[in-house]
């Protein structure tokens, strides 16, 4: 680690000089040439005749190249603190790839802020910017507003889930100047990206717990969202009109955009957020029983597999995606691109051909049979995904560790039906394979434990293959696909070790 902190000090170090070689914003030659002088202006001229010698300008265009990279030119407008932070972040966020240790967004971003705490503000002016976030389907969401607004040109967007402050700085640094951004944002910090962004749009998918050691309180986080939207009068905030945590958040907004995007998981919203009375559901939406705080009348809904706007507008909901949640993740986008200026039936057509997020949904090759990759982190979201497995008796492939990115409390295990895997054979998996399977067996669920992630696959792949030799046809095909559902970090690990193949 000394090594690469100096090594990191040294480029820190050759930037800064480089960045005095000249100025951002280029003057004339005679007035470089007289105010910033470049040590290569110096060079003598090759010789006639001098054999194999080193171009004259070889040298200058390779620093020139950095420079244009690491402080491109319209940067010039930004304060020269920001510049440089913004250049340093660039170049550590580099390194870390180099090193092998990680995307390098957040290690750079907390570089550029580290420098310039102001960076952020400064870096988002330009940017017409709409911020997501919400518990559950941030990175899904982001992706299909990405694609929607693609339509109307280039995108700034952190698609990699670098949702803390750090990870916004260094998408808007690297991104195309004045393009619209497309930002994902952790539900915690909603309020002070929003202060330093100053977004055109806000939207908000859903509030359930989640890591509860860190996100334990989620009407504490619906109240924060509602003031951190109050006295916003730019800003339109795109919102879910069925959780009734994301109204009590949303409703303090200048202007709201309703829509009937769903919430299966009604487990934490049973409390009013305003008066703590008992929230009544029923097909027709939801009340508290004893304030005023209801469903709100819908400005988008999805009918008959359209996305209806009361705007007059309509569009077909075809998703190449699997799932209801991904449904409403795409009216939500859609709404909020249309207000961003994007044609409805354009950016529907972009999202409809999004087929995964940054590894989810994805299949890959894990030896003797195929596996689709599929992530959840809570109760709220393990309710989804359900919805998106093969039938019985396909078997499944459940992952859960407990590391700092997942949550370190795992008795949220508790709490998600896995009584649904009735009827199939489920392989329990991960650093916490052993809670795991205490739940299965509560739940009575057949499964067997097998920690190891690749070995947990194959163990799923032969009792497919023994379905398919039994004639049940679970799969139909010689080779099967094995449903495997992981929380956060045996997501990243299995994309890790099966990227490889």
């Amino acid at each position: 680690m000394p090594a690469r902190l100096a090594l990191a000090l040294a480029i820190l170090e050759t930037l800064l000089w480089a960045r005095r070689i000249r100025p951002l914003r280029q003057p004339s030659a005679t007035a470089a040439a007289a105010s910033h002088p470049s040590p290569f202006d110096a060079l003598p001229p090759r010789r006639a005749g001098a054999g194999r010698a080193t171009p004259d300008h070889k040298v200058p265009f390779r620093i020139a190249a950095i420079r244009q990279r690491l402080f491109p030119p319209h940067w010039g407008a930004l304060p020269a603190r920001t510049r440089v932070a913004a250049g340093a972040g660039a170049a550590i966020g580099g390194l870390s790839r180099l090193l092998g240790r990680g995307g390098g967004s957040v290690v750079g971003g907390r570089a550029t802020l580290a420098i310039d705490p102001h960076a952020l503000r400064h870096l988002a002016l330009g940017h017409a910017v709409v911020l997501v976030s919400g518990t559950n389907g941030k990175t899904t969401t982001t992706s299909l507003l990405r694609a929607g607004l693609s339509t109307t040109g280039p995108v700034v967007t952190n698609l990699l889930g670098a949702n803390l402050p750090a990870g916004v700085a260094a998408a808007l640094a690297a991104g195309p100047p004045g393009a619209p951004a497309a930002l994902e944002v952790d539900e915690a910090w909603l309020k002070t990206v929003a202060d330093d962004t100053a977004p055109e749009v806000v939207v908000l998918l859903n509030l359930s717990r989640d890591q509860l050691d860190r996100n334990n309180e989620v009407r504490r986080l619906s109240s924060a969202w509602r003031s951190a939207l109050a006295d916003r009068p730019g800003t339109t905030v795109v919102a879910n009109a069925d959780d009734p945590l994301v109204v009590w958040g949303a409703a303090a907004a200048a202007e709201v955009v309703w829509v009937g995007a769903g919430q299966p998981w009604t487990a934490d919203a049973s409390g009013c957020p305003k008066c703590g009375s008992r929230i009544a559901f029923d097909a027709a939406g939801w009340a508290c029983s004893s304030c005023d705080l209801c469903r709100p009348a819908l400005d988008v809904n999805i009918e008959d597999g359209q996305v209806v706007s009361i705007d007059g507008w309509s569009v077909s909901l075809d998703m190449a995606l699997p799932g209801r949640c991904n449904q409403a993740n795409a009216a939500l986008a859609l709404t909020a691109a249309v207000r961003l200026g994007a044609d409805p039936g354009r950016a529907m057509g972009a999202m409809a051909s999004t087929e995964e997020v940054v590894g989810r949904y994805r299949t890959v090759d894990a030896g003797a049979v195929d596996a689709r990759l599929l992530l959840s982190k809570n109760p709220a979201g393990w309710l989804e995904v359900f919805d998106m497995l093969a039938p019985p008796p396909a078997p499944v492939v459940v992952a859960i560790n407990a590391r700092i990115a997942d949550g370190m409390d795992p008795s949220w295990l508790w709490d998600v039906p896995f009584e649904l895997l009735a009827g199939r054979q489920v392989v329990a998996t991960g650093e916490r394979s052993a809670d795991l399977a205490v739940r299965l067996h509560y739940a009575e669920i057949e499964h067997t434990r097998v920690p190891d992630l690749i070995v947990a696959i194959r163990e799923a792949g032969h009792y497919a293959a023994g379905l398919e030799q039994q004639g049940s046809g679970a799969h139909g095909r010689r080779r099967p696909t094995i449903d495997v559902v992981a929380n956060y970090t045996p997501f990243q690990e299995l994309r890790s070790r099966l990227g490889r193949r």
